[in-house]
């Protein structure tokens, strides 16, 4: 089944689970509690922290929730703030806040976190919890650099055609 969080990061074949951490571990929860459901694939936009490059095509099993506080060491968190439901060389980094300055997102890159999207940690979360394998196909819309929003503004309409086609492409194998 192929989820995504929705509003203007919508596909016809997927089902919207809400933006951000908390509105897409509430709609996929209900969403695991209504349907039957054997696998997940999360489909949506990410930020590159600078290894990788704009309009590349990332999959990932695996996820992380750091703050940038916690790269500056202003805070701490007592929960377990990584999972993985498989082997991947990328790792997501999951926040409600959009990296946008270079220096934190180079701090990011030595905790060897690659990309960020706003859901995925809480998607993966949610899939364990009902043994369901998971996993997450992404777009690098933009660079989590000074002009983030600008920039992914700029590139989310040709970034999600590119998607679309390379979903299509690999169903046809």
């Amino acid at each position: 089944m192929f989820i995504c969080a929705g509003n203007i990061e919508s596909f016809s074949f997927a089902d919207s689970i809400g933006i951000g951490l908390v509105d897409s571990a509430i709609n996929l929860t209900r969403l695991c509690l209504t349907k039957e459901i054997e696998h997940l694939l999360f489909i949506g936009s990410a930020g590159s922290y600078g290894k990788v490059g704009i309009f590349d095509i990332i999959e990932s099993k695996t996820a992380i929730n750091v703050e940038s506080s916690f790269l500056s060491g202003t805070s701490y968190t007592p929960i377990d703030n990584a999972i993985s439901s498989g082997d991947s060389k990328i790792v997501v980094n999951s926040s409600n806040y959009i990296t946008c300055n270079k220096e934190i997102s180079k701090r990011y890159l030595e905790i060897d976190a690659n990309i960020e999207n706003m859901e995925f940690y809480s998607v993966l979360k949610v899939a364990s919890s009902f043994n369901i394998p998971c996993g997450g196909l992404f777009i690098v819309t933009n660079y989590c650099y000074e002009d983030a929003k600008d920039e992914f503004l700029r590139n989310h309409n040709k970034a999600k055609d590119i998607l679309i086609e390379y979903i299509k492409s690999r169903a046809h194998k």
